[in-house]
């Protein structure tokens, strides 16, 4: 029933990585390469550098620490290969670059350019690199470069790169020239081969025919128009990060590299604090009530099976009063979310697949003529509904099936599921994108369009931007598994301009920012710096309330880095977010008198203060919250936090391990309906994420 194809990466042999801005950061030389490579040392897998850099340059980078140490170095934008090992330049490519190279011909003809140009520094400069600074050179100007070398009758490589760095080379000297002539001495195949770089200079690299390459999220547009038609891997990350996140693409580094942090927390006060807290209690203990509630979550999720999907609650064991009938539905938010909770068992569980495949199959069976995903499709006689509470619709539940159905896919590799229901997709992808109505690359949501839907927020909300942010990469990587490598490239950019934008807008900071917008620094100025991502903001006002599963979900998403993850992390826990049990979904409430403060908030008592969405304890995201916790390096407070989650779940309302709905924020009692589907997919996706079950 399940149609998979062979995605088994082929064995690459040899990596040639840019340097500057694709290893390391110019200015600062930041980088997190050489721990995570010599943590990992990748067997049979050589390493060189493709660098502008001169070789002493690059070797300097080396002895400090910086880089390590690699089989070979292309340095001069391939004018000289250097054998690491045996110390030595590789003189035989130097005989290949002597042929019509007259360096000062090449001076005297650029003298002659009509456009301001000057020389780089000497150190810059060698035998067979002349290098200058042309600043904002049209695309004309450099044919016409080329042009008058060649009238000259001279076979000379031009490279104009960053807008402003013009090199001059020998004709057969580049980047790809240099790494061609290296692999073929070492007997290697171009399709063995991955290149990595962030601008036109390295543009040469991924020319080679049927190399493999990474073009990280920072490279200049003139790298992605080149590589755009190629198949290459577009990172979410920057720099070296994006370098890793790659590795792990091609199965060089095994998938934990993405999440090794380059914060050190050793000196961490309130760290120490927490381990040496936990030091003195019984992790055996805690550990096997988790082992008993993964079981039970197990059982729990079952309960949630049906012919056309997981229902949001278990039907049998919750009686449907009034319009809690819509309970008894495939819902698309709570369904995708349980998908993807549930994806470490589909490869054990065969009911458990069938009926995650079958809520996807559910809802793109309902799509709309314009794309959008029903809210919810009614269990007893299969019609859908496509809006929410006061019949304004539900933005998050189409952009959570997105995400869903891509996690889905690249778990069980089923790409015959992807090609029938991409088109579905992409008219979702579509719709969703009609609600960035100015062109911001932010969403504008209506209020109680999304999950919280009794709770006062629209417009820029926190949640639904990342929720976009990452659906859009996920969009992007599925156009990559069908080989749509031009569309594929485009969706990845573009979520690196939500994630720019959902950091200046939602990370407030007094430190005055280049190119940031007038009209949100005065807000930000009012507000001072914070220590998390605020929940929404407006042309008007914002919110300056920490919503703890935007918070968290930027982590795990990748829109934030792990060190603005861990003041956030010392925020939440520090206001105990997390106590009696895990999560509250908002600090602080909201009460009757604040200016947030709705009236409707009384309906059904839901909304008073630490209740339901004003504050309550929600399991499902108290899943993501132990994942949060872990993927910043602190596995025995995961685990610790792991167990208290087992404790909410195990405490029910009529029996024990009821894995309700929600708790009160404040006395921790379980509230809502029970064995909600994805409160139990979200335990057992956390029991994982820990190891704690094999």
């Amino acid at each position: 029933m399940h149609n998979e194809e062979n995605n088994t990466q082929p064995k690459i042999s040899f990596l040639s990585f840019d340097i500057d801005n694709t290893l390391i950061d110019f200015d600062t030389h930041k980088s997190n390469f050489r721990n995570i490579w010599n943590k990992y040392q990748p067997k049979d897998v050589m390493l060189s550098y493709n660098s502008g850099r001169l070789i002493d340059d690059v070797l300097n980078l080396i002895d400090k620490g910086i880089l390590p140490e690699p089989d070979y170095i292309i340095s001069g934008v391939g004018t000289h290969i250097y054998n690491y090992k045996e110390k030595c330049v590789v003189k035989e490519f130097n005989n290949v670059l002597d042929e019509g190279w007259d360096v000062k011909a090449v001076e005297d003809l650029i003298q002659n350019i009509d456009h301001p140009i000057s020389d780089q520094p000497t150190k810059f400069q060698h035998a067979y690199k002349r290098s200058f600074f042309l600043y904002d050179a049209s695309p004309e100007l450099i044919s016409s470069i080329e042009q008058d070398f060649e009238n000259a009758n001279m076979n000379i490589n031009v490279v104009y790169s960053g807008d402003k760095f013009l090199d001059i080379l020998p004709k057969f000297a580049n980047k790809g020239n240099a790494l061609q002539w290296l692999i073929k001495q070492l007997n290697i195949k171009a399709e063995d081969v991955v290149v990595a770089g962030d601008s036109g200079n390295d543009s040469a690299m991924f020319g080679m025919p049927n190399v493999k390459g990474i073009v990280v999220s920072n490279a200049h547009e003139e790298l992605y128009q080149y590589t755009k038609h190629r198949k290459v891997y577009h990172t979410e990350n920057e720099k070296s990060d994006g370098i890793i996140e790659g590795l792990v693409h091609y199965g060089i580094l095994p998938s934990k590299a993405n999440n090794d942090s380059n914060i050190d927390h050793k000196d961490d006060f309130f760290i120490k604090q927490e381990q040496k807290n936990l030091a003195n209690e019984d992790e055996n203990e805690k550990v096997a009530l988790i082992r008993e509630g993964y079981n039970k979550a197990i059982e729990a999720l079952k309960k949630n099976i049906t012919p056309l999907g997981f229902s949001a609650c278990s039907i049998k064991d919750n009686i449907a009063h009034g319009t809690d009938v819509n309970y008894h539905s495939v819902w698309a938010r709570d369904g995708a979310i349980t998908v993807i909770g549930a994806l470490p068992l589909i490869h054990k569980d065969e009911a458990i697949h069938t009926c995650a495949r079958q809520t996807l199959l559910t809802l793109f069976e309902h799509i709309s003529r314009n794309g959008q995903i029903p809210s919810n499709v009614r269990i007893k006689d299969n019609i859908p509904d496509h809006s929410g509470v006061g019949g304004i619709c539900s933005i998050d539940s189409g952009i959570w099936v997105v995400i869903a159905f891509y996690e889905y896919v690249n778990e069980t590799k089923d790409i015959e599921f992807l090609r029938t229901h991409i088109a579905a997709i992409k008219e979702t992808m579509r719709w969703l994108g009609a609600h960035d109505s100015n062109n911001d690359a932010l969403l504008e949501i209506p209020e109680a369009g999304d999950w919280t839907d009794l709770f006062g927020r629209s417009y820029n909300i926190l949640y639904d931007e990342i929720l976009w942010y990452r659906a859009n990469v996920c969009f992007g990587r599925m156009m990559e598994m069908l080989g749509q490598n031009e569309e594929a490239g485009e969706y990845i950019r573009w979520s690196q301009v939500i994630k720019k934008e959902i950091l200046q807008n939602f990370w407030p900071s007094t430190q005055q920012q280049l190119f940031q917008s007038v009209s949100f620094a005065e807000k930000q100025f009012t507000l001072g710096d914070t220590s998390y991502l605020i929940a929404q903001t407006t042309p008007f006002d914002f919110s300056w309330r920490c919503d703890t599963l935007g918070n968290v979900l930027a982590f795990l998403h990748g829109t934030i880095d792990a060190e603005k993850a861990h003041q956030t992390f010392k925020f939440m826990w520090g206001v105990g977010v997390n106590d009696p049990f895990p999560i509250a979904n908002v600090y602080p409430v909201v009460s009757p008198g604040d200016p947030d403060w709705r009236p409707y908030y009384t309906v059904n008592l839901l909304n008073l203060p630490n209740h339901y969405h004003n504050g309550g304890i929600w399991p499902f995201v108290g899943g993501f919250w132990v994942k949060f916790v872990n993927k910043l390096g602190f596995k025995d407070i995961a685990i610790a936090e792991l167990h208290k989650l087992a404790l909410i779940n195990k405490e029910g309302i009529n029996v024990e391990w009821e894995f309700t709905e929600w708790a009160h924020g404040t006395t921790g009692k379980p509230m809502g309906k029970s064995y909600q589907a994805w409160s139990a997919a979200q335990y057992i996706s956390a029991c994982h994420e820990l190891n704690i079950i094999k």
